[in-house]
């Protein structure tokens, strides 16, 4: 995927740029000199939507193309456009370590067939790797949950051969569990020998004193 950017004209304000559809941002990495770009909104949108912050994208427009990660993207909080964003240049032969999402697919029988809860334990996974091998989602077939008691380990989905996990490969990614069911509290049933007694003994404790009052 390709975006075309260009150098960012400092006489121009970023609200100045907003206004005109053009988003300003920063290119910055491991031997690249921070500097300020932009890019129009609408593409940057369109190549966000489909890249996300995990697909390596070509940056245009700066001399030779670079490789990058749209490292971070900042939002304005009443309209949820993006307001600024920055991104990572990539060394060439460098690795890069990413959180990549997990998308997870197909229809689990436990779930259909017998009534069983899925839980994602896991919604992205760490990984290192070179570039070119950077996925932009680790696919779940949940489709092979088929029993109450079925999991998905991280050891069981399929990663770049270049890739580095930082999760342990017995790690649970999803699981199906089974709904427990309420148990209604049953209250003991009420004494009512207890409460007439009760309220004898009340009564004869409180005719006793009338009583005395008379024999003085």
């Amino acid at each position: 995927m390709e975006l075309t950017v260009e150098k960012r004209d400092a006489s121009k304000s970023p609200r100045t740029l907003r206004s005109n559809g053009v988003l300003p941002a920063v290119i910055y990495g491991r031997s690249e000199e921070s500097t300020p770009i932009s890019v129009n909104l609408k593409d940057f949108q369109k190549i966000f939507k489909a890249a996300g912050e995990s697909t390596v994208i070509s940056l245009t427009g700066l001399g030779a193309a670079k490789d990058a990660l749209i490292q971070e993207v900042e939002f304005d909080v009443m309209t949820g456009t993006p307001i600024h964003a920055d991104f990572y240049a990539i060394q060439k032969g460098q690795t890069v370590t990413v959180s990549v999402p997990l998308e997870f697919d197909g229809v689990s029988p436990a779930v259909k067939d017998m009534g069983g809860i899925l839980t994602k334990v896991m919604h992205e996974i760490e990984i290192e790797c070179e570039p070119k091998d950077l996925p932009h989602a680790i696919h779940v077939d949940i489709s092979k949950l088929v029993a109450l008691d079925s999991q998905i380990l991280v050891s069981d989905l399929t990663f770049p051969k270049s890739a580095k996990i930082s999760v342990e490969p017995e790690e649970v990614v999803a699981i199906i569990s089974v709904a427990k069911e309420e148990v209604e509290e049953v209250s003991a049933p009420t004494d009512l020998s207890a409460i007439e007694i009760s309220e004898e003994r009340g009564k004869k404790e409180e005719e006793a004193p009338a009583a005395d009052a008379d024999n003085e």
